[in-house]
């Protein structure tokens, strides 16, 4: 018969194993990496680690302490803060702030020269405070270990041992340890002695629940996952009652709770430190290849030297756009600050804001996010599997009675779910005698109450684990297979069951004792499930719809997730376990995890190796978290997610913490997250296919003409009129298409709609140029320069205000909205300045002058035409993009040519990487 684990109130779960890693003699070995701490006999370990019942002498544990080094968390060298400073300027959008500040400077441009200056400063220190915090991460890891622990030592071999208050980091493998109530266990240990011994483990493996332990001495005891065997206590957890006498096996860096925060200091890049990464090494190819392009042209076709160098220098500032930065901390923070404002949710790092908007895969636990932390009751049956409402009257008088006769100081979570779900009425029927409280040996309660209405008699009501009460009650063999087999059936749906038996026996006045639970009465049994989050449905359906699918990882057993999804209407699928992940690389890992919703009996590592086998499928993942536990899984997701109430390392990891652990607040920063890189991609969008039209247009230019088609200073004054009214963006609304799916910014794909979109722009301006020679060389015309230089100038600041229109959102994005808003102001107020700056008292040392009357009809009909192509080109790319969502976009993801640059979850899902770089 399968083993069952139990909780306090007694209540079985469902099969479980056991496993855990190797010890032999002393060696630096960490039990993580792999043989089984539980698969030898106790007598054996001790002989392996050359010790004894009686511990060890103060010689060896010194030789010992020498040669394995103290019981601590590995250290870390400190990095000093001005060298991660520098180190932070390796970043290539940092760099390319850098040449675009140094490029402001050569042309006098000392304004925007400062603001550069403040934004690199700004980028380094926040870059290198995200560093600074994993640091403190770390640090604070240590106070999760033990001060003092009671040692068994001896002065030599002959003397007796005494029990020591030794500091933890003294202890060494071989040592034996006392364990007591609220003592945290200092190392990796393996059970000696028990009585009534249980354990917090959340630190290790997010189980809220004490898990009793106790000695397992058979050869081969050691199989399945190692923290679900009893005989194993690891470091990082607990203490919750009872008491205990064991073997240290493993010590400092060699323990399970090192091997799993070993990580901490190192993260993956983030989906937005990919995208900023790619899109800065296209800027830099660009601000290092227009200068010389110019000044060749310059020099071969018109005998030009240096002198056009200013103005090659002028044509690289107008390429790059210098209010990236500016837009882009902007639109973060200000959906931050709305995020806070409304929703209670705090985002740490602004470019997680991004990330959420991003995030195709959300990884969560189980507990506090789809289920309470508590159980309820499920149902009440007799021995038939009919309803029995007498059943659960029963259970509940037996967790009653023995809480108020055991003096309990609490009641636990099973017998709270009884008491919750009984009548007040029907406790005081019972009039309570005795109580033999839960105790993880005998894996039942029992409460000795009068028999209502029959006198010098006494009624035990005893509940617990199934096998314990049925095997205590008078059964034939069948039939008491046949209960068995109907537990485990429910064991097996994700209940919990607990057996209720009863006993008459005659009054009497002495105590009671175990050995009257005795050839028991069966009565039924009360099968409980977890108590679901009431918002977790909604959210869940939300999420779907928005393209978000859910991971479920936990400690939990398998059963007990699935049932949970199920009731939450999320199909879980196949149920996978850490025994199944173990022997997986990490593609196979990544393929299992593409098609798999749950995953149970996980560890702190399992859940981080998860999180990056999907970020390498090309995913972008958060993870819900909220205990130790989930560390490792925090810094291996794009963006960590922990609730205000999470432990204090929790928050301190995490890069968004929410008011709740509500999967609605996450639905809600995703959708803030979706508008501020709806509104990043539209700048983007706009900005560098108008520059890059604009320069395309200044090389040809450069060659036609015998004169500069623009001066430097008018190149500046234009790029700072785009950089004003493209401001805007920053304050826009996007249309609701873009909360349709997950949003990342890529290179490549932006690469290619600045390239169809910036070479229709390069069509327009050298339209413009037969126009402009007419007004210049035509009849009437005043044969001046300047007069070319103006008319270009307006027309690049209406051509830019056409662009902001047009480009900012889809034409579905368009339909039914009339006022202008903050692009539609911004652009209005562009062309104006285009306009009129020309005829304003600031023309002429500008180097312009008033234009021609004629000149305005022309140049309306060369704007006419190119609205219509962006009209005709936009329209194609929207069908085309609509085609692509409702096909899988095609073979290979593409649109007509160019693709859009959001990235849709499904081609995460084909496995292709969000990774751009030169």
């Amino acid at each position: 018969m399968a083993e069952t684990s139990t909780t306090a109130g007694g209540g079985t779960e469902c099969p479980a194993s056991a496993d855990g890693p190797a010890a032999g003699k002393p060696r630096a070995v960490p039990p993580a990496s792999g043989g089984g701490l539980g698969d030898p006999t106790a007598l054996q370990l001790l002989r392996r680690l050359d010790s004894g019942p009686r511990g060890l002498t103060e010689t060896q544990a010194e030789e010992r302490l020498a040669r394995f080094g103290e019981n601590t968390l590995p250290a870390r060298r400190p990095v000093p803060w001005a060298w991660r400073f520098l180190r932070s300027l390796r970043d290539p959008f940092t760099a390319v702030l850098l040449c675009l500040g140094l490029v402001s400077a050569l042309v006098a441009s000392w304004g925007t020269a400062s603001v550069i200056t403040v934004l690199v400063v700004v980028s380094c220190v926040l870059r290198s405070s995200g560093e600074h915090r994993a640091d403190r991460s770390i640090t604070a890891l240590r106070e999760l270990v033990a001060g003092t622990a009671t040692v068994l030592r001896r002065t030599d071999a002959d003397a007796m041992p005494t029990d020591r208050d030794l500091p933890v980091d003294q202890l060494v493998p071989g040592d034996v340890i006392r364990l007591g109530p609220g003592d945290l266990v200092p190392a990796d240990v393996r059970l000696l002695r028990a009585s009534g011994l249980t354990v917090y483990q959340a630190a290790l493996t997010g189980e809220s629940a004490p898990v009793a332990k106790y000695p397992v001495d058979a050869p081969g005891a050691g199989a399945g996952q190692p923290f679900e065997q009893p005989q194993l206590c690891f470091q990082g957890s607990g203490v919750a009652s009872g008491s205990g006498t064991a073997l240290v096996v493993a010590t400092g860096a060699h323990t399970r709770f090192a091997a799993s925060h070993r990580d901490l200091g190192r993260r993956e890049a983030s989906a937005f430190d990919r995208s900023v990464h790619g899109i800065s090494w296209i800027l830099v190819r660009f601000t290092l290849l227009t200068p010389p392009l110019v000044l060749m042209a310059g020099a071969a076709l018109r005998g030009r030297g240096l002198e056009t160098l200013p103005f090659a220098v002028a044509v690289a500032v107008g390429m790059t756009p210098e209010m990236l930065p500016v837009i882009t901390t902007t639109c973060l923070a200000r959906g931050a600050s709305l995020l806070a404002r409304r929703h209670g949710v705090i985002v740490k790092r602004l470019p997680a804001l991004h990330d959420l908007g991003a995030v195709d895969v959300l990884c969560v636990d189980k507990t506090g996010t789809l289920t309470q932390d508590r159980p309820v009751v499920d149902r009440a049956l007799d021995a038939n599997g009919k309803d029995a409402p007498e059943v659960l009257r029963r259970a509940a008088a037996a967790a009653w009675w023995t809480l108020q006769l055991a003096d309990l100081p609490a009641p636990d979570a099973l017998d709270e779910a009884l008491l919750d779900a009984a009548d007040e009425d029907d406790l005081l029927a019972y009039d309570g005698v005795a109580a033999l409280p839960f105790d993880p040996v005998r894996r039942l309660a029992t409460a000795v109450v009068r028999t209502p209405g029959a006198l010098g008699s006494h009624t035990l009501l005893v509940k617990g684990a199934v096998e314990a009460v049925l095997g205590r009650c008078a059964l034939q063999p069948r039939e008491r297979a046949r209960l068995l087999a109907r537990a485990h059936e429910s064991a097996a749906d994700g209940l919990r069951v607990l057996a209720v038996a009863t006993a008459v026996r005659p009054a009497r006045h002495r105590d009671y004792t175990p050995a009257d639970e005795r050839g028991l009465t069966f009565e039924g049994f009360v099968t409980l499930r977890d108590a679901l989050v009431p918002s977790a449905a909604d959210a869940l359906r939300v999420l779907a719809d928005r393209g978000v699918a859910v991971r479920v990882l936990t400690g939990d057993h398998p059963g007990t997730a699935a049932r949970a999804c199920r009731d939450l209407g999320l199909d879980p699928g196949e149920v996978r376990t850490a025994a199944d992940l173990d022997g997986l690389t990490d593609t196979q890992l990544g393929e299992l995890a593409d098609r798999t919703t749950v995953f149970a009996r996980l560890t702190p590592e399992h859940k981080a190796r998860i999180t990056l086998a999907l970020r390498s499928r090309g995913h972008v993942t958060g993870h819900l978290g909220d205990g130790i536990n989930d560390l490792p899984a925090l810094h291996a997701a794009d963006v960590g997610i922990c609730p205000r109430d999470a432990t204090d390392l929790a928050r301190e990891s995490a890069d968004v913490v929410l008011a709740d652990k509500d999967l609605t607040a996450i639905s809600h920063a995703i959708t803030a997250g979706r508008y501020s890189s709806a509104n990043i991609a539209a700048y983007l969008r706009v900005t560098l296919s108008s520059n890059l039209g604009n320069v395309i247009a200044m090389l040809a230019a450069g060659i036609l003409l015998p004169f500069l088609p623009m001066l430097p200073t008018q190149v500046l004054v234009q790029n700072m009129c785009f950089d004003a009214a493209q401001l805007a963006f920053a304050y826009d609304r996007p249309s609701p298409g873009a909360l349709k799916r997950p949003t990342v910014l890529r290179s490549r794909d932006l690469l290619g709609f600045i390239t169809g979109f910036g070479l229709l722009n390069a069509v327009a301006d050298l339209a413009t140029f037969g126009v402009l020679a007419l007004a210049v060389h035509g009849p009437g015309a005043a044969n001046d320069e300047s007069v070319f230089h103006s008319g270009w100038f307006t027309e690049n600041l209406l051509t830019q205000a056409l662009v902001m229109l047009l480009l900012r959102i889809g034409r579905r994005g368009a339909e039914g909205r009339h006022e202008p808003g903050p692009v539609g102001w911004g652009a209005t107020a562009l062309a104006a300045v285009g306009l009129v700056l020309p005829l304003s008292p600031l023309g002429p040392p500008l180097g312009m002058t008033a234009l021609p009357a004629f000149y305005y009809p022309l140049l309306a009909a060369v704007l006419g035409l190119y609205a219509a192509g962006l009209v005709v080109t936009r329209s194609r790319y929207e069908r085309r993009r609509a085609e692509g969502e409702g096909e899988g976009e095609g073979e290979d993801g593409r649109g007509y040519g160019f693709e859009h640059e959001f990235t849709h979850s499904d081609r995460g899902r084909r496995g292709e990487r969000n990774h751009d770089g030169g």
